[in-house]
């Protein structure tokens, strides 16, 4: 067999009285799906885990890579507090960071009044806050190569000026007019050829956050990212099970010392939503994706480029998936599942889900969720087999009233999740 080009991993893993993923009004997310109502995870909250992760096989451990920043406030925090660390006059700081900040994100150089606001801040209105001005509107995401590189393309222009604004440096704060507007000019302009090649030549500029999920840019200047990592939602394969928590906090004081406060009682009386259930999940890895982001060749040339570090975040990203659980309220119900099932499949077809294994909700009695979801998605495998072809390498690490299902799978044993991981990323190699 050739050298796989997609990777899809399969989970089934049950929470019992958990709020995984809250909605705006605080209730567990939910999915219509099949005439069922299900409890939901988001991907954003899965991937939100994933990528933070503490531990054994965390991903930002990986030597090869550093730091990423995903924040509104990268320019103010990486790129221009550094510099006044290093006491560079704030005012310029703020002008340059300012005027590369909108040249990166609009391709677009800032306008010169722009420019001096942050130099003068009296140029603006009373609400004017010049260290706002260098948020950004949305979240944006940066690897520490990338900000490294800007923070010192900002320093060295100020070096370059510092004889000829030396005022800044000796004042600090300078309102002349003509002595702000020289000011603005020099600290706004850019070379866009220079600036788009050299970020274009940092390897894993964006870092391992970006080449795995994707990063969304709106100029020319900046890489965009495609992800090469997708995740969809997970859901129940049962219709949901939730109910209402009635707790309440003792004011241990009022308890002990009643005759002081005048009255017992609870000092919080409150409820929350507590579900339970057995999550699918589904990830899909493009792997040609993946090593071009990670290598920084084109998609094409994936197979002539060195694919050890992809087999390493593929290898880590399948130990994760099926042991790190998302979770809100984790001092008082101990989200911490490990997948009960758990299945990959390497090849070079195109992807698809098997959530449609279970768009008829599972039955919660009989056998149990777990044996009729076994049941459901070794049967829709060996359907979609019969209909279009076994296509993929599989292996299955799983537990509990697994043998029905591996014998709709056509597969004689499970492997461990460690050695389906390993087997996995020797299949990227192609060793």
């Amino acid at each position: 067999m050739s050298r796989p080009k997609f990777l899809q991993i399969h989970t089934l893993t049950s929470y019992p009285g958990t709020l995984l993923n809250r909605d705006d009004a605080g209730f567990a997310k939910r999915l219509p799906f099949g005439g069922a109502t299900r409890t939901r995870v988001s991907s954003q909250c899965l991937k939100y885990h994933w990528r933070n992760f503490e531990g054994e096989n965390a991903l930002h451990d990986m030597e090869e890579f550093e730091t990423t920043f995903r924040s509104r406030e990268t320019f103010q925090r990486k790129l221009a507090q550094p510099l006044i660390d290093e006491g560079y006059p704030e005012p310029l700081v703020r002008a340059g960071t300012g005027a590369l900040k909108e040249f990166l994100l609009s391709g677009k150089k800032a306008k010169k009044s722009d420019v001096e606001k942050l130099i003068d801040p009296s140029k603006g209105d009373d609400k004017y806050e010049p260290w706002e001005a260098l948020k950004t509107n949305q979240i944006t995401i940066f690897g520490e190569p990338e900000m490294r590189y800007l923070r010192d393309l900002v320093k060295t222009k100020l070096d370059e000026v510092k004889e000829e604004l030396s005022v800044f440096w000796e004042n600090g704060e300078v309102t002349e007019k003509e002595i702000v507007s020289e000011a603005a000019e020099v600290m706004r302009d850019f070379d866009k050829g220079d600036l788009k090649k050299n970020l274009k030549g940092l390897k894993s500029a964006s870092g391992l956050d970006a080449a795995m999920f994707g990063r969304m840019v709106t100029s020319d200047i900046l890489a965009r990212g495609d992800a090469a990592i997708h995740v969809a939602h997970a859901f129940t394969t049962h219709e949901e099970e939730s109910e209402s928590d009635y707790f309440s906090a003792v004011d241990e004081l009022r308890r002990d010392e009643p005759e002081d406060s005048g009255e017992l009682g609870a000092g919080h009386i409150n409820s929350t939503e507590l579900s339970s259930g057995l999550f699918y999940n589904y990830v899909v890895v493009d792997i040609p994706l993946l090593i071009s982001n990670l290598e920084g060749v084109e998609r094409s040339d994936w197979e002539n480029a060195d694919s050890s570090v992809a087999a390493e975040v593929i290898k880590r990203l399948i130990n994760i998936v099926a042991t790190v659980s998302p979770g809100a309220k984790l001092g008082s119900t101990a989200p911490y599942s490990y997948a009960q099932c758990l299945m990959v499949e390497v090849g070079t077809s195109q992807p698809r889900t098997l959530a449609n294994a279970f768009q008829q909700p599972v039955a919660k009695n009989n056998h149990g969720v777990l044996a009729n979801s076994y049941n459901a998605l070794g049967s829709y495998v060996k359907d979609m087999d019969q209909m279009y072809g076994k296509s993929t390498d599989r292996k299955v690490a799983a537990a509990g009233p697994k043998e029905t299902f591996l014998e709709l799978l056509e597969l004689d044993e499970t492997t461990s999740v460690p050695k389906i991981a390993d087997w996995v990323a020797n299949q990227i190699k192609g060793a």
